[in-house]
Parts: C-alpha cells; sequence; structure tokens
C-alpha cells in the first residue's frame, strides 16, 4: 500500500495454461502464486471476474452480472478433488490449441462437466451449503432468474413479456416455480465459482501474494442489474437506453469509443444513498485486496451519447457526483483500497477529487515517449509515488509489439534519449520494466507478456479493434528460470521486495 515499495504480475486467470483450453483456478493459478512469492511479487492483477457470453467475444469488461463469477473459470480437476466428479470424466478431454482460447471449444467441454456436478448436487450433496451460500448473496436469485429467462425468451430483456420485462410480482413467482431446477443450476454454479475463488485467494493471502482486481463502472444493457434495478438507469419508458455510455476521440479511435451501456441516473443513486454502489462495494472487498475502478473518470463525469447513436463523437460530458460517492464509500469502509484507472481524457476535477481522496492513479510507460516529452505525466521523473506504474496494461500492445509496430521514429528515439543508451531491441522489455522498476511509484505491475518479452500477438485486447480479443493464454512454463531470476533481482534491487 502507500509509502511501502511493491511490484506485481498483470495475468488474468483464462491466461493460464491449463489441459481444458482456458486458465482456470486449479492448479496452474496455484502454481503461478508460488512462482509470484519466489520472486518477490506481492501483487496479482487480473481483469474482471464477472460472467462473459458468448456474443460479445466473452470479453470481462461486458458482463451479465456485476456480481456473478464466471463459471468457465471452475476447475474440473478441483471438482475432482471436492467430490464433485469422478475422476473419470476426464478420460476424453480433447486437444486445445496451447496458446488461444478456444471458447465455443472450451464450453463444449466444461458445460457438460457443470452438469454433470449439479446431477451430483441434486442427490443431496452440499445442500446446506449451497442453501448459506444462497441467503448470503442477495442478488444470486436476480441473476438466477435473468439466466433462466434469457435462455427462454432470448434478449434483449426489455423484449420480454411486459410482465417479466416490469418484474410483476406474480410473473417472477410463477417462472420461479416453472424454472426451479435451472434456477438451482444456476446457484449451484455461483458456489462452485465462490468457493474456488475463496480458496484460491486465501492461498495467495498466505503466500503473501495480494489480489488487484478490476470493476468497471458500466454494465451493458443486457444485464441482471439492469434488469432488476431499472430506476437507476437512463431508461425510457419502454425500458430502452435514453442515453449510453463511451469515451470520446483518444489514443485508441478517431471516432472515440461507443461502448453502448446505459448510463446511471445518478439524481436516484443519490435519494437511495449510494446503496447499490456500496453492495457493489462490498462484494469486490470480499474478493480482492485492492480495486481497480475502471474508467475512474466517470465517477467525476461521463461521456453520455444518445441512446441511438452511431458513434460517440456526438456526446457530451455530464457531471457526476462522484464526491459525494466516495464520501459514503469511506465512511462505510474506511481504508478503501482503489486504484483510479485514471487514462484518457482526464481534467482537473477528476485530479481535484483523486487528491481529495488520496487515491493513487495509473502511469502506463508506452504513453511516456510521445510528443509532450520530456514533460509529460507519464514519464518517471514526473511521477509522485502514490501511483501504480505499468509497462502497458491489457488494452495496449506489448512492449515489444509497440516498439517494433507502433512506436514512431521520434518515440524510439525519446526512449534511447531517456535511457541514455541504444539497447539491443531483444531487451527493450527489460529496460522498460526497469524504468518502472526503479520509479519512485509506490506500486509497479508489469503484464507478464512483458516479463516474456512476447510481440504483438500476445496482446490481450485492441479497444474498438477486430475479432478475437481476450484469447492469449500464456506458455506452460509461465515463467522461465532466466526470466525469473532477472525478476526476482530487479525487485530486489529497487526495494520492491517483502522484508524477510
Amino acid at each position: 500500500m502507500k509509502g511501502i515499495r511493491t511490484s506485481g504480475v498483470l495475468l488474468h486467470p483464462t491466461c493460464l495454461p491449463s489441459p481444458f483450453g482456458i486458465g482456470d483456478m486449479g492448479p496452474e493459478a496455484y502454481r503461478f502464486a508460488d512462482l509470484l512469492a519466489e520472486t518477490g511479487q506481492q501483487y496479482w492483477q487480473i481483469l474482471p471476474v464477472t460472467f462473459t457470453d458468448a456474443d460479445h467475444g466473452h470479453s470481462p469488461y461486458h458482463s451479465l452480472s456485476a456480481f456473478a463469477g464466471d463459471p468457465l473459470w471452475i476447475s474440473p480437476q478441483l471438482l475432482i478433488k471436492d467430490g464433485w466428479l469422478e475422476s473419470s470424466a476426464l478420460t476424453d478431454v480433447p486437444e486445445f490449441p496451447a496458446d488461444r482460447v478456444d471458447f465455443s471449444k472450451v464450453r463444449t467441454l466444461k458445460l457438460p462437466l457443470l452438469e454433470k456436478a449439479f446431477e451430483r448436487f441434486l442427490t443431496g450433496k452440499g445442500k446446506e451449503a449451497v442453501r448459506h451460500f444462497i441467503r448470503e448473496n442477495g442478488w444470486l436469485s436476480d441473476f438466477a432468474l435473468f439466466r433462466v429467462l434469457t435462455r427462454h425468451y432470448g434478449k434483449p430483456w426489455s423484449h420480454w413479456p411486459v410482465d417479466l420485462r416490469d418484474r410483476r410480482a406474480g410473473a417472477l413467482q410463477a417462472v420461479g416455480e416453472r424454472f426451479s431446477i435451472p434456477l438451482q443450476r444456476e446457484a449451484f454454479l455461483q458456489y462452485l465459482f465462490f468457493q474456488q475463488w475463496k480458496d484460491l485467494r486465501r492461498y495467495c493471502n498466505d503466500q503473501g501474494i495480494q489480489f488487484i482486481g478490476d470493476m468497471p463502472i458500466y454494465l451493458p444493457f443486457h444485464s441482471a442489474e439492469v434488469w432488476a434495478n431499472p430506476y437507476l438507469y437512463k431508461l425510457t419508458q419502454d425500458r430502452s437506453p435514453l442515453r449510453v455510455s463511451g469515451v470520446p476521440p483518444d489514443y485508441f479511435s478517431e471516432t472515440g469509443q461507443l461502448w453502448g451501456h446505459p448510463v446511471y441516473d445518478w439524481e436516484v443513486l443519490v435519494k437511495t444513498g449510494f446503496d447499490w454502489w456500496v453492495q457493489r462495494t462490498a462484494h469486490n472487498l470480499k474478493l480482492f485486496d485492492r480495486i481497480r475502478i475502471d474508467h475512474f473518470r466517470g465517477w467525476v463525469a461521463c461521456w453520455e451519447v444518445p441512446g441511438q447513436a452511431q458513434t460517440a463523437v456526438n456526446g457530451e460530458w455530464v457531471p457526476v457526483p462522484g464526491d459525494r460517492l466516495l464520501d459514503t464509500l469511506f465512511r462505510r469502509f474506511g481504508c478503501l483500497p482503489l486504484i483510479a484507472e485514471d487514462l484518457g481524457t482526464i481534467t482537473a476535477d477528476v485530479r481535484e477529487t483523486m487528491a481529495r481522496f488520496d487515491l493513487p492513479g495509473m502511469k502506463v510507460l508506452l504513453f511516456a515517449f510521445g510528443d509532450d516529452y520530456p514533460y509529460g505525466a507519464f514519464l518517471p521523473h514526473n511521477y509522485r509515488p502514490n501511483c501504480v506504474v505499468y509497462t502497458g496494461t491489457h488494452d495496449n500492445n506489448t512492449v515489444q509489439g509497440w516498439f517494433s509496430s507502433e512506436a514512431t521514429d521520434q518515440e524510439r528515439n525519446h526512449l534511447y534519449g531517456y535511457l541514455g543508451k541504444r539497447p539491443k531491441t531483444r531487451e527493450i522489455h527489460w529496460e522498460m520494466i526497469r524504468l518502472a522498476m526503479a520509479s519512485v511509484a509506490d506500486t509497479a505491475i508489469i503484464p507478464l507478456q512483458d516479463l516474456l518479452g512476447l510481440d504483438e500477438h500476445a496482446r490481450m485486447n485492441s479497444p474498438a479493434g477486430p475479432e478475437g480479443n481476450w484469447q492469449w493464454r500464456a506458455p506452460e512454463t509461465l515463467l522461465p528460470e532466466p526470466v525469473a531470476g532477472r525478476l526476482t533481482e530487479m525487485t530486489r534491487t529497487y526495494g520492491r521486495a517483502p522484508e524477510k
């Protein structure tokens, strides 16, 4: 935390090696935690853990729920260990691509395995534990209903029968009786997810590793929370989005990014005492040790675009009572371990809010060597300690990919000047890692792709770009010995390793 120099690695769990085509919460996650501890790291940063769907490429930033976990993360090996599956269930696992997630093929394998585990639950195993889990998670009943109704009627929910669209009590009761078994299935899968996550987090914490989780501000229109709480959003009378989210033209897109999420009705949120945000924050604090607020500036002002717009160009900034929200959250939770994602268009009011609540922001070295050199905020000599520095994020190219394919001659020359030398191309990623580690930033986070020196083919996401995002998978070695040794040395050299 603030005042203590730390470092960590950014790696989404779906990227982990696994015989099942996608990283999960099984043995490889525990092995990665061990590698982090052995190299002196204190943080494992991940992307959102929430429920994803095939229609949006399984993007973790387009979730069907603010609370529900993604069942594709559930480890079949742990299901066997915990008695939910027989070992014979894994005798016919097909071959999967080693370097990419084939989500369709993964679903074909994993969903029947999860169904077998559910069948064992129906025989009586774990009934009381699941009942307790349901009682402790008030969001679960709405999510289960939403999932069952989506499968039955399709989407969006605004096109469902009016009595279900508007959540009339009699209609919801009838659905609960009609779809009792499917509703139990959804609750059971969430129980499995959060049980495996709880065990993994406990293990990581015991190894001195803390999780940095990611909490996107917005939710898609077709999500459990918007259906369950339409009054919290700017919707029309027929429940379609009146105003939607995005960002204006920026580094990533000349026409901005039209996210299309319905925006909050902040006047209503104020009247409720921000209850929904309090519940969401409490839920995330059960999962993570620190929370990165994605698109933090949306808590100060949001870029609102007309609901039927095709691009984000014709939007406007609308003020948001972020100070009041943060006051409420800090009163409720005391020391709130937030990281503000303050990239993109950042104005004075955003900086003032961050300063008022002493929130660390983000510094990305790939942004440091452009036209504002040597005065830019992303250059290490301009940092203040209360920040988190990254070589790049999940939305950036890798360092090697950037240097070889995106950086201009001017940016490369600025980098050479800053380093005071002209290193070999194959060493560029280590030079950037060194800049991050040596900086005054309290925390340095390095994507695993940059530790391995991988090129643009290892990029996780291209915002507003083509299909094929969120699919990268790490090699089986994760951290080869030379890489682990070099990381350990840098972590110790720059005072970021935990004291023994």
